[in-house]
């Protein structure tokens, strides 16, 4: 077998090796990468997992059953199908995380598109839009909420409870500027569709195993049960089913290994950048300030930075040199990051993912106007989440 890789892949691994580098000159030093790995070694794990337990409940037809069940309930017309769309692409980033809205919702979207004979764009934008803007809620909704749970000492419960007004908010707006930019009669030039026919599982026993399997997970975060526990315990339950049902979906290509080289490698990167200069130019921009101007100051920076590099780098530079005490302003730059980033194609590693799914199904978004637009929802975005946050304060 030969290994193929393709430009993310060599973007992961060059990552990686540049930490390494950092680390074996002595500009990164031992304790600390050790106290990195030990922090993130639960998050690696919990990754891992979960994109397991999602690209196994997509290979059972879970996805695709219940976005075709959405486009029959809508009977045709588009304002219930883009309620229904954008609720399911919100409640899919939020309970299992933004790259699953991105790998793995975005193929089902476009096929559902083609099979209705509908445009792609508007569904391909509701993919990429909301899998940034609607990862506020729970922990696993995104990488960046999992480090600031940590940091702020709030439970999973306590976490989403903080951070449901700023993400209804987000949500809310981010559906405006997809129906004004998208998806309104004058963009996507149809008026009604003609429903497909009702689905039926391939096999009912994977499919609601996938579905049960993904239920307890989202039941167990909000429990507040370890994520590195119950994610590899959801995911092995799922393996354990293929086995027997269908082994040969089982493949080494299941495990993000990209995903995972990015992030080990990215945290020893911006560690190493952020203590020879970077942490003085972060605190200088974003200041010490847990009041409203302080809370908007961090929103502003983590989502200008992101849209310049990435939003992990953009977080953990920005996370390093917010006071310990100012949980505020630690979420308003969490804010930034996470719903800030849907301008350029590189703010995320989820819109990148986006771009390679919508590719290969033949669907182009032109990036003048996916700046444009993205820009315009981004502001809108960073505006109603931190303004949520601001007034529950």
């Amino acid at each position: 077998m030969r290994l193929r890789l393709d430009a993310l892949d060599w973007v992961a691994l060059g990552l990686l090796a540049v930490g390494l580098v950092f680390l074996g000159s002595g500009l990164l030093p031992v304790e600390q990468a050790q106290a990195t790995m030990v922090r993130i070694g639960p998050i690696l794990v919990f990754l891992g997992a979960v994109i397991v337990l999602a690209e196994l409940t997509a290979e059972a037809g879970v996805f695709d059953t219940i976005a075709i069940r959405l486009t029959i309930l809508a009977r045709g017309d588009f304002v219930l199908l883009f309620v229904l769309c954008v609720l399911f692409a919100a409640i899919t980033t939020a309970t299992l995380n933004l790259d699953t809205t991105a790998v793995l919702l975005t193929p089902v979207m476009l096929a559902v598109a083609k099979k209705l004979d509908i445009p792609g764009p508007p569904l391909a934008m509701t993919t990429v839009w909301l899998a940034n803007t609607a990862s506020l809620l729970l922990p696993v909704s995104n990488l960046t909420n999992l480090l600031a749970m940590n940091r702020v000492a709030l439970s999973a419960p306590e976490f989403a409870q903080r951070m449901v007004l700023p993400e209804l908010a987000s949500v809310a707006a981010t559906a405006a500027c997809l129906w004004i930019f998208y998806w309104h009669r004058g963009r996507r030039g149809v008026d009604r569709y003609e429903p497909p026919a009702a689905p039926r599982p391939a096999d009912p026993v994977l499919f609601w195993t996938c579905a049960a399997a993904c239920v307890i997970f989202v039941a167990g975060v909000v429990a507040g049960l370890e994520l590195a526990v119950v994610s590899p315990v959801c995911a092995a339950v799922v393996v354990v089913v293929f086995v027997v049902r269908k082994r040969d979906s089982l493949r080494w290509g299941l495990l993000p290994w990209r995903l995972l080289v990015f992030v080990t490698g990215l945290f020893f990167v911006v560690q190493t950048i952020s203590d020879h200069g970077l942490a003085g130019i972060m605190h200088a921009v974003i200041g010490d300030s847990d009041g409203p101007g302080g809370v908007f100051r961090a929103a502003g920076t983590g989502a200008g930075l992101s849209n310049l590099l990435n939003n992990l780098p953009a977080y953990t530079a920005g996370e390093a040199v917010v006071p310990t005490a100012n949980h505020d302003q630690l979420l308003g730059l969490l804010i930034g990051t996470n719903v800030g980033p849907i301008v350029t194609p590189w703010a995320s590693l989820a819109t990148l993912l986006w771009y390679e799914r919508c590719r290969s199904a033949g669907v182009q978004v032109a990036w003048p106007r996916f700046l444009r637009t993205g820009l315009v929802a981004a502001l809108a975005c960073l505006a109603a989440a931190t303004g949520a946050l601001v007034l529950t304060g």
